[in-house]
Formats: C-alpha cells, structure tokens, sequence
C-alpha cells in the first residue's frame, strides 16, 4: 500500500497526459517502429463495473470499480488495485500504462494493468469494506485470473483485501480447481499463501535505488538528511532501511499534515503513535507540526513522494533543495516540474524503476504460489536485491550511453523490450 497524501483533493488529472508525454519522448528518441507505437500507445481492455453492496444500515449503495488492462505482450497483466476518490478511468489508464513499463524494465513476465474503486474508505467500516471488496471481486469476474491478470495492494488496500478477493475468487471454482488459483492476487498475507518479505518489498526497494545512487555518486548516507511524503507501507519501510544505514528522517507528511525535526525522527516510534491516532502522524510530541505546503521546500537531502501523482508541479518543483528525488509513488512528478528539476540538477531516480521491488516481491509471491515453494525472507531480500540491482545497472548505463535522464533510460528499456517481442511475434492475423 502506498500511503494517501496530504491534499484531500490530490489532482487526478494530468496523470495521463504524464505518462503520454514520457513515453512520446522516449519513443521519438529510439524511433519506435510505428505500428508498434500505435499498440502501445492504447490501452487492450477497459473494465467498468457498477454492483450494489448492502450497507451495515441496511440501506445499498452502488459502487463504481475499475480494471484497464494495458499490454499483456510480456505475460499476464499485473498491477494493483486502489481504493480512493481519485480512481476514475483516465487514471486507471495511465498507472496501468506505467505498469507495463514498469514491468518490462524489471524484466519480469508481465503485462500492465490498474485498477481500483472510487471511494474513501474511511467513511466505510470493516465489514463494510469486507462486503464492497468481496462484490467487486464477483462482478469482476474472469477478466482477472492466475494467468491473465493479477492484482495487488495499491493505495488504501492492503493484505486483507487481497485476502478477500482470493477467497471469493476461489469461491467461485470447482473444489478441484481452488488450490490452483491462489496466485489470483499477490501481496496476499502470508498465511493465506502470501510471501516473506512482500510487504516490506516496494520500501525496500525505494531504498536500493537510493543506495546504488549513492555508491555511483560516491555519496555517503550517513547523516544525510532525506523527507518522506506519505507515511503508508512504502514510506515507513523506506525511511525504516535509511535510518538503518544511517541517514536522518527530519520531516514527513501524510493525508492529516505535515511534521519536521532537524535532529531526526524516530520510525518506530512514529507508526507506533499513528496506529494509536486513527492512522495520522499528526501531535506527535517529538516533532512540530508545519504547513503543509511548504512541506517540499525543506532543506533536505533525498526527497522521497511515497503517495499519490501529481504531487510535484511547476508550483513548488523550484522550491525544492533535495539533491535526490526517489520517487516511491506512481507518478508524483509533473513532466513540466521535471524539466524544473533536471535543469536545477536534482537527480530522479525514476518510479518505474525506484518503487519496482513491490512488483518484484509479487512476482516472487506468484512464483512461490504457482511452484508450491515457500521461499524464506532472506532468499527473497537477497534476490530482489539482485534483481534491483541489475535494473539500476542498466538504466544508469543506457543513461550514461544516450546522455539522457534516468526516467528516459528506464522509458526507452522498457519500450524496447516490448517492441523486440512484437518485432519477434508479428501480429494477428
């Protein structure tokens, strides 16, 4: 799960227009055959489903679900599923796009695909939830399967949901047929067929991609001082393995505001506190509360966007003093604000590669699921640590090689990939 954001009303819009306008520039620049680019560039199948769910009041309410499924030219569609008010189709479309990048870049078999419903679960109770998840799952139907398409937590959903859409999803086959669909979902809580290590696999990884930055840098992380917007499941495990290494968490910021200590805040302690406040950072008695909107112009080191897109706009891209910006959520930074930051010098380590580990841990989840292994959570750090590593490698060569910024290596990895397989394919008929 990626955290929420401190803007109640994130801007939904301009996501696609983003992923467009990025993969346009990397096409251009390998001269993408342009049939291919015709393929690409829309999406295979766009799922719109209405279903009632019968309130804890008694009353029904009808929901809106969603599921794009962009390219499976690489395998199965893959990608998560969110639960928030800014899920609409144009959004869908455009993180399912960047899923297939994303995949392609990892080198998984994978296609890409997004979903979600549009809701703000805090006004819905478990049970409730439970309900919502459970029909969402039945009206989707077989357009998801263990070798079509399979979802995974994403914004406000988390191992519990993905349990309840395996088991309605199991519900619905033979006796025979249920133990061979459990890799119908990943980020699945271990004891229902989940893996060691997928819950802390998307932080994890934001914080490999820092690491190999800073040893091509010949940077040192001790002391260094970084900010986190969005305190969800990647934003602690990120901030969780730099303290580790020795840097300093000095501000983060989360759907209730923002709070900043200079001298460092401590991880633990503050999931500790949100857990016990409804979910919000806020009062915690070792930082001070600050405007939120002049959370990204700290002084700050490493900048990480761990929530929602569209978080860095022309608006406070020249605000920002971060040498790094990790991007641990889909889409946080504007394609006009890049140029901001490219032209300032900041470096951005790209969100199709930075918070690719979550995909990775899937894969190695669906893997598991699909071999009947169990892998322990040492096999699956050491190889997603490979695996990252190799990703890095790569899009700092061809970065190096094109003299192109990172998000352009990583785009232009990724659509080669997919053009060589329809080069090698043809097309039907």
């Amino acid at each position: 799960m990626i955290a929420k954001v401190a803007s109640k009303k994130a801007p939904k819009q301009g996501m696609l227009e983003n992923v467009m306008r990025q993969f346009d520039n990397a096409a251009d620049i390998i001269d993408l055959n342009t049939n291919i680019r015709k393929i690409l560039e829309v999406t295979n199948n766009e799922i719109v489903v209405h279903f009632p769910v019968r309130m804890d009041n008694g009353e029904v309410e009808i929901f809106t679900g969603y599921r794009v499924q962009h390219n499976n030219a690489l395998g199965p569609y893959k990608g998560g599923l969110r639960y928030h008010p800014t899920v609409d189709i144009d959004a869908a479309k455009a993180l399912a796009m960047w899923m297939t990048w994303k995949t392609s870049l990892a080198g998984l078999p994978y296609g890409g695909a997004k979903g979600g419903i549009q809701l703000d679960p805090n006004k819905y109770s478990n049970s409730e939830l439970e309900r919502i998840t459970r029909r969402f799952t039945y009206a989707l139907g077989d357009n998801i399967g263990p070798e079509l398409d399979i979802p995974a937590p994403d914004v406000n959903t988390n191992p519990q949901t993905m349990a309840w859409i395996l088991d309605t999803y199991m519900s619905t086959k033979s006796p025979a047929e249920r133990s061979t669909n459990m890799h119908v979902v990943t980020g699945k809580p271990v004891g229902a067929g989940g893996s060691k290590g997928r819950d802390r696999a998307t932080g994890f990884g934001v914080f490999l991609t820092i690491k190999f930055w800073a040893e091509s840098h010949n940077v040192d992380l001790k002391d260094k001082k970084f900010i986190v917007q969005g305190f969800g499941n990647v934003g602690y495990w990120a901030a969780y393995f730099l303290v580790k290494e020795g840097a300093i968490l000095t501000a983060v910021q989360d759907a209730y505001g923002s709070i900043a200590n200079e001298e460092g805040i401590d991880v633990d302690q503050l999931l500790d506190y949100s857990k016990g406040n409804k979910g919000s950072i806020l009062g915690y008695a070792k930082a001070r509360t600050i405007d939120s909107k002049d959370f990204f112009s700290l002084d700050c080191d490493i900048c990480i966007p761990a929530a929602l897109g569209n978080q860095i706009t022309p608006k406070n891209a020249n605000k920002i003093k971060a040498y790094l910006i990790a991007e641990g959520a889909n889409g946080p930074t504007d394609v006009d604000a890049e140029e901001i930051l490219l032209k300032k010098g900041i470096d951005i380590i790209p969100d199709i590669l930075c918070n690719s580990g979550g995909v990775i841990g899937s894969y190695f989840e669906w893997l598991q699921n699909r071999n009947g292994e169990i892998w322990t959570l040492d096999e699956v750090m050491v190889k997603l640590e490979k695996k990252m590593k190799e990703s890095f490698t790569t899009v700092l060569e061809t970065s190096k090689k094109r003299k192109v910024d990172m998000r352009t290596a990583a785009f232009i990895i990724a659509i080669e990939r997919l053009e060589e397989a329809y080069v090698q394919r043809g097309i039907f008929p």
